[in-house]
């Protein structure tokens, strides 16, 4: 479980680092096309802003949108000594309990920190999953608020909107013949029509790009999760076979969106994996395939 926690830690740190010397690099590319820096300026500072406002106020409007309700603690005793004892077990503060009025189960995790964190369960969930599977699926959406993956993600978003606005802001401008160098010597004009010819393919190519970069960061922490989440309970069975459970079942959540279907320990949109060929099959899925997942949790057991 260690080697398996470890391995995604360094798979995300190094997909991180390529997303940032991606931005970094359009950045630079746009610069030197349009000789003017107000186009970066710009793009940053409006996704900074849009991001703050995600920062602090995310996981309210996720709740929102999902019709989740604060979970009475008296009509969901066992839901909450579950949450409780992995709080303690995991030595982070109990999050706020939600439930989502909807049969098909699923659940997902919210929130910038362990302190302003909560936890959503369906009660298709609740109705459908036993204890130790109950206890699997908390145990992971416990270990996406311990990890901080809220926090991850938002910087992520962050990137990807700094990429998509300075993309449009480029291709708006050399629409309408804005801001290009302008040189005599016939060398550099070549040299500089290259350069425009690559930063206009880039700019249509990067909101893609980096679409990619952000589902693959956010099927890494699914994995990561799922790892942290059997080391807590000590029982990776409870969660492989409630992903199996939930996999299974083939309602699709009424309140999800694709807005929100990252948040989910499971696509809760149903939307077919392995689609494509290949290793292209599952680029553009918000989650891995369940049953990679699966196997890799019951590896954790067999390799003991």
């Amino acid at each position: 479980m260690y080697k398996d926690i470890d391995s995604n830690k360094r798979k995300t740190s190094i997909l991180i680092f390529v997303f940032l010397v991606f931005v970094l690099g359009l950045g630079y590319l746009l610069s030197y096309v349009f000789n003017n820096q107000l186009i970066l300026v710009i793009a940053v500072a409006v996704s900074v802003i849009q991001a703050l406002v995600a920062y602090y106020s995310s996981d309210k409007i996720a709740l929102a949108i999902s019709g989740a309700v604060e979970a009475p603690k008296d009509k969901f005793i066992d839901l909450y000594r579950i949450v409780e004892n992995l709080s303690i077990t995991s030595g982070i503060p109990i999050p706020k309990i939600y439930i989502v009025s909807d049969s098909a189960p699923n659940a997902f995790a919210t929130g910038r920190d362990p302190e302003h964190a909560s936890i959503a369960v369906t009660t298709g969930l609740l109705d459908k999953l036993d204890k130790p599977q109950l206890e699997g699926v908390i145990a992971h959406e416990m270990s996406h608020i311990g990890d901080y993956d809220i926090r991850l993600m938002t910087i992520v978003v962050v990137l990807v909107g700094v990429v998509a606005l300075a993309s449009d802001l480029f291709l708006r401008w050399t629409w309408f013949g804005g801001g290009r160098r302008s040189s005599n010597n016939d060398s550099n004009s070549q040299i500089q029509g290259i350069m425009l010819i690559l930063a206009i393919v880039l700019a249509i190519l990067s909101p893609l790009i980096a679409t990619i970069i952000q589902l693959a960061i956010s099927r890494k922490r699914e994995f990561l999760a799922d790892a942290n989440g059997a080391l807590l309970t000590r029982y990776p069975e409870g969660l492989a076979s409630a992903l199996e459970k939930i996999d299974g079942d083939s309602e699709p959540l009424e309140v999800a969106n694709k807005a929100t279907a990252h948040l989910y320990i499971a696509d809760p949109l149903k939307a077919h994996e392995g689609r494509g060929v290949g290793r292209f099959a599952n680029l553009f899925n918000t989650h891995p395939p369940i049953k990679e997942r699966v196997k890799r949790l019951r590896e954790m057991i067999s390799q003991g």
